[in-house]
């Protein structure tokens, strides 16, 4: 069984999404806003991901994550900024937890797709040095 079989929940993320990420302090404050437009692919084994970000001043950036098929239904990623991993927590629920390279920085992220396939809600904490300093607030809508 390859990626698709061991990880259905992944494969049931494949397609477009566009959404906003919201980033607040440790009191809530809002640090940071911005829209995504996110492209999610299942290649053989290998999960591909493209985040386009834009702020309301123009600013863009563009990532990419390949992500590879490590077995036992969990996926790594390693890229020029952090590494990592993700798994299926149950049949709606996906784990990440990833460093950035370089610095004290551990990041945990909970996605949660919906029911009808068509939304999802994720919730990134950013932890230094065993203390929460951020957290991100991220809405989707599948965009196709």
């Amino acid at each position: 069984m390859g990626l698709r079989e061991q990880m259905p929940l992944l494969a049931r993320h494949e397609g477009e999404w566009e959404g906003e990420y919201r980033h607040v302090g440790p009191d809530g404050e809002l640090l940071d806003r911005h829209r995504v437009r996110m492209t999610c692919e299942i290649r053989g084994e290998v999960y591909h991901q493209t985040n386009r970000y834009t702020w309301d001043d123009g600013r863009t950036e563009v990532h990419e994550f390949p992500g590879v098929y490590l077995g036992g239904g969990r996926c790594g990623f390693d890229t020029e900024r952090l590494k990592g991993e993700f798994w299926e927590l149950d049949d709606s629920t996906i784990y990440l937890t990833w460093r950035f390279k370089g610095e004290d920085l551990r990041l945990f992220e909970l996605i949660v797709l919906s029911e009808d396939g068509r939304t999802r809600s994720r919730v990134w904490q950013w932890l230094r040095d065993g203390v929460c300093v951020r957290r991100t607030l991220i809405d989707e809508r599948r965009a196709g």
